[in-house]
């Protein structure tokens, strides 16, 4: 049987609008997925909601699909995208509007089932992550576009990919195929993530405007990932890689349908902008689906203060002290400073003679955070250190989002495919499941033998990728050759990492071997307080803790630099 053909026009709500066409005309493909989904964006889209009931799904994919949509139908490509994220009804009867509008007989099918915001009062939004199957049913009915609320970002492609090879939910024989299609999700979902974009060692291609990615699906679950011929940026293996590490944690990927072992996955270059991935094992999903819940925890507000020249250790003193004495009438209930050193000795312009120094205040009451912060400040500004002044005055409040992992049974969702022509198709949950248990440890390759060493950055000999799950942080580092391996395996500990991130010392750190991929994930829990919404620290998302890692000095053997 033919590969399938499968790939990405959006990593993200706000996306390059015209990769969809991009994709169209670059070259064969036979599905095209669109991913705009994220904990933020779920918040985002529950705002809306409250303000008008008919809206909830992202608006900028109507746009992007009209400019499109007689060409898709034109090529026999079909679209699958969870943009319809709280409202996928409303967004495919907009599609329909649209297609009907420019004359193009198109049909479209949803996926709901994954709302669970009324059994969990107080939220915006309470969405659990579904499976692919849904997608797979609105496909093989024939749809021509499937528009989802919350799945799995993996989902987009198991569905295709089920469809087409006639995968069933039900066959235990088919946990590694979904798994290796799960694996090519993975990659695929952050769009040119794969193609070198955010990419550690992005001086090795031109990466000015990355091409999107996909994949060629077989039917045994293999893939090989590539992208359209002459367009931006490359795919090898540490691109591959790179996205693999994004986002995830332990040997055991677990999703809906299906737990991928990412330990067992392996990678090899096959051509130029081609990388097959292989050998992926899957397991029965585990009982329960995660539901991600996202509220409003209260308000937040915030000042900068520029300090310049000398005394800044002691011009922060002031200014905290003064600002400290009037809040303490009313006082927030959480106050954090942070000092940030950008200035420089002797500079030569005053910006780089600057140090910054943050304030950032939350409390339930808008009126704690707003007036009383912004009256204390400015009041100061005539009555505090010597050259004060803030990068902007601050506001009266906004509010800010909290975002929650709990988890349900499978039968606690009613997972359904609403095709095209009206009917109504439920999908059942799994009939086996497997707990999540942690994979043994597995053997580190042999220690490199002593020699001299330099001290230099770890980013000369590692690569690494970060991103946020929840108020969770990951990690993921990885070696590029053999003995680059053998050293960092041994060398970065999990102790070695909490000194190389302070902020990470007094945290739970747990560090995951990957010897295929030549790679370390570390999972960094509550880094990110409430989630990216709390906007908590200063990299709200953790997109550059992987590169702060990489820039710290360490010594490192001089046979590997």
């Amino acid at each position: 049987m033919k590969p399938l053909r499968i790939g990405n026009f959006s990593g993200f709500y706000g996306d390059r609008a015209d990769a969809l066409r991009e994709m169209l005309t670059g070259g064969e493909v036979d599905v095209l997925t669109g991913d705009y989904l994220a904990e933020l964006t779920m918040l985002i889209l529950g705002r809306d909601r409250l303000k008008d009931p008919g809206a909830g799904y992202a608006r900028t994919f109507p746009r992007q699909l009209e400019d499109c949509l007689g060409l898709a139908r034109e090529r026999g490509v079909r679209i699958v995208t969870n943009a319809g994220g709280l409202n996928p009804s409303g967004l495919a009867d907009a599609v329909r509007q649209s297609a009907d509008r420019l004359g193009i007989p198109v049909r479209v099918a949803h996926v709901e089932g994954d709302d669970l915001t009324a059994a969990h009062p107080g939220t915006l939004a309470a969405h659990a992550y579904l499976g692919g199957f849904g997608i797979a049913e609105c496909l093989r009915a024939g749809a021509d576009v499937v528009v989802t609320g919350r799945v799995t970002d993996a989902a987009l492609v198991t569905g295709p990919a089920a469809a087409h090879f006639g995968w069933r939910p039900d066959d235990p024989g088919t946990y590694d195929r979904l798994a290796g299609a799960v694996v090519a999700g993975h990659v695929l979902e952050c769009g040119t993530q794969a193609t070198g974009g955010n990419y550690a060692f992005f001086g090795e291609g031109d990466v000015r405007r990355p091409g999107f990615p996909l994949a060629e699906i077989h039917a045994d679950g293999s893939c090989v990932v590539t992208k359209h011929p002459g367009t931006g940026g490359f795919v090898d293996v540490g691109t591959v890689t790179a996205q693999l590490l994004y986002e995830t944690g332990g040997a055991r990927y677990a999703g809906p349908d299906v737990t991928a072992r990412l330990d067992t996955v392996r990678l090899s270059q096959d051509g130029p902008d081609r990388v097959r991935i292989e050998g992926v094992r899957g397991e029965a999903p585990p009982p329960t689906l995660k539901v991600g819940r996202s509220r409003l925890g209260g308000f937040r507000n915030e000042v900068v203060f520029v300090l310049t020249g000398l005394d800044i250790e002691a011009k922060a003193a002031l200014v905290r002290e003064q600002l400290d004495a009037a809040l303490a009438k009313s006082p927030p209930q959480e106050v954090r400073w942070d000092l940030v050193r950008t200035d420089r000795a002797d500079a030569d312009t005053e910006e780089t003679a600057s140090a910054l120094l943050r304030l950032v205040v939350r409390d339930p009451d808008q009126q704690v955070v707003g007036r009383a912060l912004s009256g204390a400040a400015v009041e100061l500004a005539l009555a505090s250190y010597p050259g004060f002044h803030v990068l902007s005055p601050p506001g009266k409040g906004a509010p800010y989002g909290v975002f929650e992992d709990v988890y349900v049974p499978h039968g606690g969702v009613d997972h359904r495919a609403v095709l095209h022509d009206g009917r109504r198709i439920p999908v059942s949950p799994p009939q086996h499941t497997q707990p999540l248990d942690a994979v043994p440890a597995p053997p580190l390759p042999e220690p490199l033998p002593p020699g001299p060493t330099r001290r230099a950055p770890l980013g000369l000999v590692a690569g690494a990728r970060s991103g946020d799950k929840g108020g969770n942080a990951n990690v993921g580092v990885w070696a590029r050759t053999d003995d680059a391996w053998r050293w960092l395996a041994h060398t970065l500990t999990t102790e070695r990492f909490r000194q190389l991130l302070p902020e990470t010392r007094e945290l739970p750190v747990t560090r995951h071997v990957l010897p295929n991929l030549h790679a370390l994930n570390f999972t960094v829990e509550g880094i990110l307080g409430a989630g990216v919404a709390a906007q908590h620290r200063f990299d709200p998302q953790a997109k550059a803790l992987g590169e702060w890692l990489r820039s710290r000095h360490l010594d490192i053997p001089e046979t590997l630099l």
